[in-house]
């Protein structure tokens, strides 16, 4: 179950499409069944990622939303999962992580080398089972979306270190980075069940709403909550010198003497610097100023649909935007 606000009731926001979420595991599992057991092994691994399956069920949630599902959708749905694992893969390579979902990451098992082998594994798989549709729309749009995706991730490594980073260049980076694949997620599940430009158009904009608000709330809980309480490592944006929202907040309207000691500390990151931090953002609203942007941004994806016909996936739909802010209590 995923809980929205207090106000409202409980709801499995995969009930609309329970049967054909099944089918997209089943996909998913074939699709990635190797010769070779050493790589099934590192594939079960990266089962153990797949927490929520939130971008499955975005692409599968817009398709009902805006028409019947078919094989297409199930098909695409797998294909939006491969790319978002091969994206957690690479993103722990990168960020030295040594916990995801509550399990040892790929790069902690078999180092470095073979979680970069791995997220490509991934990636080609996902073109592959791609290539296998009728319409090249969708290795087309999966194509381009991964481009973004790769060039907010450069992005983001070009400014590593960049204490003084523009809150401009923040939302640049998880637009590309999160927000696009959860874009075109909801994208092309309404392409595929034949909806209209109109339609297509508001629920690609919720997809890319939802990602910013759910971004701005992963970065919030990395400098606010433990290992435990999230199931990964935490702290990781802080010691490898990205700063997020609520850092760039606080930057910008602390005093003198509080930005310098929050500068100094960003300049010299050591394993302390999370703990430090949490320490000077709690005598701010900084944490309340990004939790507000996010909501504004949960705000603005629902309204997007909100034109959308009554139903139980439009229902899961703004229940998952709901939840998005329902992770940071």
């Amino acid at each position: 179950m995923l809980q929205g606000p207090a106000s409202q009731p409980q709801i499995d926001i995969a009930t609309p499409i329970a049967r054909e979420l099944n089918a997209v595991l089943d996909v998913f599992d074939r699709e990635l069944a190797s010769d070779l057991p050493f790589v099934n092994r590192l594939t079960q691994q990266v089962r153990n990622y797949r927490g929520k399956l939130l971008r499955p069920k975005l692409l599968l949630l817009a398709g009902r939303a805006s028409g019947e599902l078919t094989h297409d959708h199930v098909v695409l749905a797998a294909v939006v999962e491969m790319v978002h694992m091969a994206t957690l893969v690479h993103d722990d390579v990168l960020d030295e992580a040594d916990m995801r979902r509550r399990h040892d990451t790929v790069n902690r098992l078999v180092g470095n080398e073979g979680a970069v082998m791995l997220g490509d594994f991934l990636i080609s798989h996902a073109y592959h089972l791609c290539s296998s549709l009728s319409s090249t729309f969708a290795s087309r749009r999966i194509a381009a979306v991964t481009n973004t995706v790769c060039e907010g991730e450069l992005l983001q490594i070009e400014n590593r270190g960049n204490i003084l980073l523009s809150e401009e260049t923040y939302f640049d980076i998880i637009r590309r980075k999160t927000a696009a694949l959860t874009a075109v997620c909801c994208e092309m599940g309404a392409v595929a069940s034949g909806a209209d430009d109109e339609t297509i158009a508001a629920l690609t904009r919720y997809g890319a709403d939802l990602g910013v608000a759910f971004q701005i709330v992963d970065d919030l809980l990395d400098l606010t909550a433990t290992e435990h309480e999230t199931g990964k490592s935490v702290g990781r944006d802080a010691e490898m010198g990205k700063p997020t929202l609520p850092v760039i907040r606080f930057l910008a309207g602390a005093s003198a003497a509080d930005r310098e000691a929050m500068i100094a500390a960003l300049t010299h990151p050591t394993p302390d610097t999370p703990a430090t931090l949490r320490s000077m953002l709690r005598g701010s609203d900084a944490i309340e100023q990004a939790f507000d942007a996010a909501a504004s941004y949960v705000t603005s994806a629902t309204a997007a649909i909100a034109p959308l016909p009554d139903s139980d996936a439009k229902a899961s739909l703004i229940a998952a935007a709901e939840f998005v802010l329902a992770r940071r209590q």
